[in-house]
């Protein structure tokens, strides 16, 4: 068995496992969810190198041979978001320690943030989809759990609304499965990608097609695609910051990840039904996102609503299904995880030092705090797309692949959306840094001055997140290069298929 491969979802159970052993001590809790992250993010970046230098790794759980066995298998498409798994995992494992109170980490905050940790990397490493239906549910009670932590009704609203919709795309995903298994006999993608290329004749194309759509509702509910994204804005701004942190940064991008790799690997006889059906769906997926944004006045919802605008440039990705398109949507999903998760940072910290969420209520930031104004800066421009930072790289590669495949339409709705998303960070940057501060009963001063190790905390995890946007602005050839890489493993998938049925053990 290759043992890196299990290493990330090993990792992370016996973090969580752990922390639930030590529950009468937060500090050991906090210690170990710490430690847990960093090791989860070592093994990751492993992983990569190990995929990078010798090619797509693939091992069989218990020796059974595919498509028999559980399969777990990485290429670079995986091992990158393995990576944005540790990344995002350490930074807000470090940022919980200044912002979770201490109810929440004895009711088991630590646990869950491992066990769900544990189901992110379980679905990015899986090579079949009944597996991939098990981690969504392991994510999915964590996930709950997690938001309804704190028992306040604003949680709790939120937290049924998530819930219902979820188990809904659930229950999509495990009727398409059904289907999908009495149609070819297994549910091994590997298998399956070359049955549809090889067996299955040209008279079942239409009930293809059909499994196609399924798994697009049901993984769209998931990623928050248009239409089906409203449970996002209700619920994510109601849990503490890190578990909103977490939530944008990685939960959404796993329904991308099962999109994309579904749409490249199984369903690709129809590409264009399918493919351009994902192509509109991208473009109003980023209109009805920004344009939520921008009647925002609530931080939280704010970011919450561009979260659906970004994955619709992921999907646009996809939706050109060539390999500079796949490719650039890679490195989209790295930056925009990173940048987001860094602006619920921030809007934590205002929330840690002036008790609000409330732009309107918010102001002087810049004056008061440079440093964190400076930080934010950083990510709010990256997610605009201004160069040199990260975004601007994401967002020219999509432009460029969108030029070259002549898909006009999407090219200037990305274009659109980018000054649109440039304006909504403007707004936040004018209401909470630079006008000055309201005059009111309820803010007089910041009060960063009740714990310096706290504020070092913040800052910290923040220039944590800005670096790493920033590293991917300046360094952004050999990364896109990467990328690039993986873009071509998407669009040729026979190496893919070779490595997971010839993977014995």
């Amino acid at each position: 068995m290759n043992l890196l491969l299990p290493f990330p979802i090993i990792i992370s159970m016996l973090t969580g496992i752990t922390a639930l052993l030590t529950y009468r001590s937060r500090t050991a809790q906090r210690w170990l969810s710490v430690i847990g992250s960093a090791a989860l993010l070592g093994s990751t970046i492993w992983l990569l190198v190990e995929v990078e230098r010798n090619g797509i790794r693939a091992t069989q759980i218990g020796g059974w041979p595919a498509p028999y066995g559980i399969t777990l298998v990485a290429d670079l498409f995986s091992a990158i978001m393995l990576v944005l798994t540790g990344v995002i995992g350490f930074t807000v494992a470090v940022f919980s320690l200044a912002t979770t109170d201490p109810a929440h980490e004895t009711h088991g905050f630590h646990p869950l943030y491992h066990f769900l940790l544990m189901g992110v990397c379980g679905a990015f490493l899986t090579g079949d989809l009944f597996n991939l239906y098990v981690w969504f549910e392991v994510m999915l009670m964590a996930s709950f759990v997690l938001l309804a932590l704190g028992g306040e009704r604003g949680q709790l609203e939120g937290a049924i609304k998530y819930v219902t919709l979820n188990l809904v795309a659930s229950a999509i995903f495990l009727a398409a499965i059904g289907l999908l298994y009495g149609l070819a006999g297994t549910l091994n993608m590997a298998d399956l990608a070359d049955k549809f290329s090889n067996e299955l004749s040209k008279d079942e194309s239409g009930l293809i097609t059909t499994l196609a759509i399924l798994f697009l509702v049901a993984f769209g509910i998931k990623a928050a695609i248009f239409p089906l994204f409203f449970w996002l804005p209700a619920s994510y701004h109601t849990p503490p910051v890190a578990v909103s942190a977490l939530f944008s940064g990685l939960l959404t991008k796993v329904g991308v990840y099962a999109i994309i790799r579904v749409f490249t690997l199984i369903f690709i006889q129809e590409t264009g039904f399918t493919h351009t059906l994902i192509l509109f769906i991208a473009g109003l997926t980023m209109i009805t996102g920004v344009l939520g944004a921008v009647a925002q006045y609530d931080m939280r919802r704010l970011l919450s609503f561009h979260i659906i605008s970004q994955i619709g440039y992921l999907l646009m990705g996809l939706g050109l299904f060539t390999v500079s398109g796949l490719a650039s949507a890679v490195f989209f999903t790295f930056h925009v995880s990173i940048a987001k998760t860094a602006l619920f940072f921030v809007s934590g910290a205002l929330h840690h030092l002036y008790g609000t969420f409330d732009l309107k209520k918010l102001g002087g930031a810049y004056q008061n705090l440079p440093v964190l104004a400076t930080l934010f800066l950083i990510s709010s421009l990256a997610l605009a797309g201004l160069p040199p930072l990260s975004g601007f790289f994401a967002k020219l590669g999509l432009i460029q692949a969108g030029l070259a495949q002549e898909s006009y339409g999407i090219v200037a709705t990305a274009l659109g959306v980018s000054i649109l998303t440039l304006f909504s960070m403007i707004k936040i940057w004018n209401e909470a840094f630079w006008k000055p501060l309201a005059k009111s009963d309820e803010i007089t001063e910041p009060a960063r001055l009740a714990g310096g190790g706290t504020w070092t905390i913040l800052i910290a995890s923040i220039a944590m997140l800005a670096a790493v946007t920033l590293i991917m602005g300046l360094g952004a050839s050999p990364i896109f290069a990467l990328a690039l890489r993986a873009g071509e493993q998407l669009m040729n998938p026979t190496a893919y298929i070779q490595a997971v049925m010839e993977a014995v053990k």
